[in-house]
């Protein structure tokens, strides 16, 4: 998996697990608000903590050219 397919999958998961868990709580919506402002932070800045820490760990980015799937 590339970088960008693991940022969008953890930040769906966290999301899906945070609207399960609000009907223990609904203090869990904090957290589907947090991803959420997460992702427009980082549209608009162009930089993402779990990215970097991805690249970090060597998770290799999408190749120039190769077919988004």
């Amino acid at each position: 998996m590339t970088v960008a397919r693991i940022v969008h999958f953890v930040a769906g998961l966290l999301v899906l697990t945070s609207l399960a868990l609000s009907q223990v709580s609904h203090w869990w919506l904090l957290l589907a608000a947090f991803v959420g402002l997460n992702l427009v932070q980082s549209s608009l800045t162009r930089w993402c903590l779990l990215a970097t820490l991805l690249r970090r760990a060597g998770v290799r980015d999408e190749q120039p050219g190769a077919p988004a799937v």
